[in-house]
């Protein structure tokens, strides 16, 4: 049976909060085998939309018979799920793609390692003001994450588009330089779950806002200026856990992420390609 959580904190007192409740820096034992008549738990913690509702789909079809039992944590940031792996309150998460996986692990100095990529949420641009991208003019205002690994891609849709040139993968708002930026665009930074918000500011021209974000938000990539292509993207989300803990529990979540019954859900589910199965 599975038993879900919604977790709504960042930072600081995200980290107080899970060590609060318990987080001891202690992974829980591995197991070497699974016993359907002795369902065993793993926590996976994830993003509401999709991975959440993904994990949903396999907790209630899939995982019948298989010995393994889910315990969904939802988070609705992108610090908290990687605090809370790191200190056992977690098993696995599933919410992240690999440069901001290898971005995490160098800069916080986790011991992670991850499985194959299992679904794309491509990235869009939207306008209250614009309803072409042809439109966005000198000195527009774009509002665009504060994360380094997300910004480097929002800045390449950016370029894609013609309103910046000569962009490379380690790409900021800070690095850019005139050239780079011909039109003199002005990038306003916010946390990635704050970006729809900066939608309805006046002010802003363009919001370059992360698939799940899109999703909560009930936005549709339908309506987007831009969208990022999903053939041969290298932002597909996948499966983490903590190194020297992938056990029998993981192994079969693993598997049944990359199943065929989750592939025609995700199909199924967000048919316009909002999501889109990685393999």
């Amino acid at each position: 049976m599975r038993k879900s959580l919604t977790l709504v904190a960042t930072g600081v007192a995200a980290a107080l909060a899970l060590s609060a409740c318990g987080g001891s820096g202690e992974a829980s034992s591995t197991v070497d085998t699974l016993d359907p008549a002795n369902p065993v738990t793993l926590t996976v913690g994830a993003s509401p939309l999709p991975h959440g509702k993904i994990l949903q789909f396999i907790d209630e079809n899939l995982v019948a018979d298989t010995g393994l039992d889910l315990e969904i944590k939802e988070f609705d940031d992108y610090v908290t799920p990687n605090i809370a792996l790191d200190d056992g309150s977690l098993d696995a998460n599933y919410y992240q793609h690999l440069p901001y996986f290898e971005s995490q692990v160098e800069s916080q100095g986790y011991d992670f390692e991850h499985g194959a990529g299992v679904h794309v949420e491509p990235y869009a641009v939207f306008s209250e003001k614009h309803e072409d991208i042809s439109s966005v003019g000198e000195g527009a205002r774009v509002a665009i994450t504060n994360d380094p690994s997300n910004q480097a891609r929002a800045l390449t849709l950016l370029e894609e588009a013609g309103l910046l040139e000569n962009v490379d993968a380690e790409a900021s708002v800070l690095s850019l330089t005139d050239e780079q930026n011909p039109k003199g665009l002005e990038f306003v930074e916010n946390q990635p779950e704050l970006l729809v918000n900066d939608l309805s500011d006046a002010t802003v021209d363009l919001a370059i806002i992360n698939g799940n974000y899109i999703l909560a938000a009930e936005l549709s990539t339908d309506d987007a200026l831009l969208v990022e292509s999903v053939e041969d993207n290298p932002y597909a989300n996948f499966l983490a856990w903590k190194t020297g803990n992938k056990d029998a529990r993981i192994d079969k979540l693993e598997e049944l992420l990359h199943s065929p019954e989750v592939k025609s859900y995700i199909e199924e589910t967000w048919p316009n390609g909002d999501v889109t199965a990685a393999f």
